[in-house]
């Protein structure tokens, strides 16, 4: 998984500043992401569930709006039109890139856009909305007192929002009294995920309610408990990201995690920052997490390394008896391996690996003994046992492993030596 910067045309004529969030293969989808009302694509809620979509195999781009972080333009000039024109706009960029998006994604007021941009998007197939209003005037609320009557008074005027000064002028209001999502949302006619904490202090419930209502099936409501508005604690939007990516799962294109499908390189191993251990591995195609158990800091959320080395010698050891067992035809039903795994340090070699083999079948004593024996040829016994090298260098994985036919290969070999 890798970030880049996607920075493409705005509908104003101006260059919005985006980043993309890269999946590794497969790739399942592309997903567009509203950030919430002058938070920026960089806020805590975009990156995380971006991150998280792009660990399932979808692709996201989230942007900053105009006059927001890194992008063009003027937030004096924003309007919420010229927000979902945006959101229009980056959709079409991804999709002239070979990404088109098929999950929009919005947060706060970037989820009532995602709402009015939805229709007017080719290939969209499902939507989400967090903490989003169904009245986008209800924005106003968060302006400072007396803001209204400047704006009214001036044509604008300077206005705090979450402890920030920004410009806002009279047309950004006159343009919020122009939409009308409920009619949008009865509309949109694609299947919509709500997400809303009830005590919501910033949107209350009441807008998941109209919404939800307003909007035909499929739709789903999931509550994010006590969450704030912004999901400013990370176990929330941790929480959100999750059910973002379960729930979409059903909306977009099922891609078979296997070797076929997925890379033929290196095993990766990258952190999730969800846990002071916890790290994604990508190998063979599939996706699973590794830690270390909470008892030394980690989450106990996926196997340690030293469980990773033991399940290579169970998976080699169970799957080399029984190309054994296929090759000399004997009646073997089932296999099952079991590998610890402890230090010695009063040995000359630490570590000590203990393996069990189960073999249920009509076998004599010799053949059993013939199992064992062919047992201890298996490729990574003998790896494990001739001891290896490690090289190590700093970069991009240079994805230089052997091809994936090679352990069969070797397997073959340990069973023909008789």
């Amino acid at each position: 998984m890798t970030t880049r910067t996607f920075d493409f045309p705005g509908a104003g004529g101006y260059v919005l500043s985006g980043r993309l969030e890269l999946p590794d293969p497969p790739v399942r989808g592309w997903a567009l992401i509203a950030h919430c009302f002058t938070c920026g694509k960089d806020g805590l809620a975009a990156a995380r569930i971006a991150r998280a979509l792009a660990r399932g195999g979808i692709g996201v781009l989230r942007f900053d709006f105009a006059g927001l972080g890194t992008s063009g333009g003027s937030f004096a000039d924003a309007t919420f039109g010229a927000d979902v024109r945006d959101l229009v706009a980056a959709a079409e960029a991804m999709s002239a890139a070979g990404m088109p998006p098929s999950l929009l994604i919005g947060h706060s007021l970037g989820g009532a856009a995602a709402l009015a941009a939805a229709g007017d998007i080719d290939g969209i197939a499902a939507v989400v909305t967090i903490a989003a209003p169904f009245d986008v005037t209800q924005v106003l609320g968060q302006f400072s007192p007396g803001s209204l009557e400047r704006i009214a008074a001036d044509g604008e005027a300077e206005v705090l929002l979450a402890d920030r000064p920004f410009v806002v002028r009279q047309t950004f209001v006159d343009d919020l009294a122009k939409h009308d999502l409920g009619v949008r949302i009865a509309a949109l006619r694609r299947p919509l995920l709500i997400l809303h904490a009830p005590l919501d202090a910033t949107v209350d419930i009441d807008n998941a309610t109209r919404i939800f209502v307003a909007a035909k099936h499929p739709k789903s409501f999931v509550s994010l408990d006590d969450a704030d508005h912004l999901l400013t604690r990370r176990n929330d939007v941790d929480f959100a990201a999750k059910v973002i990516t379960a729930w979409s799962s059903r909306y977009l294109p099922a891609v078979p995690e296997t070797r076929e499908a997925g890379q033929e390189g290196d095993v990766v191993a990258e952190e999730t920052r969800a846990g002071k251990y916890q790290v994604a591995i990508r190998a063979g195609g599939i996706r699973f997490l590794a830690d270390e158990p909470a008892s030394v800091g980690g989450l106990g959320s996926g196997p340690t390394p030293y469980d990773l080395v033991a399940a290579g010698l169970a998976a080699c050891t169970t799957m080399t008896l029984r190309m054994y067992a296929e090759h000399k035809g004997l009646p073997v039903e089932r296999i099952r391996t079991a590998v610890g795994h402890q230090k010695q340090k009063d040995q000359p070699t630490p570590d000590l690996f203990t393996r069990t083999i189960a073999v249920d079948g009509d076998l004599d004593a010799a053949q059993r003994a013939r199992l064992v024996d062919i047992a201890n040829r298996c490729p990574v016994h003998r790896t494990l046992e001739g001891g290896a090298r490690v090289e190590t260098s700093l970069g991009e994985p240079p994805a230089a492993a052997e091809p994936v036919e090679m352990h069969a290969r070797r397997m073959g070999e340990a069973v023909e030596e008789e």
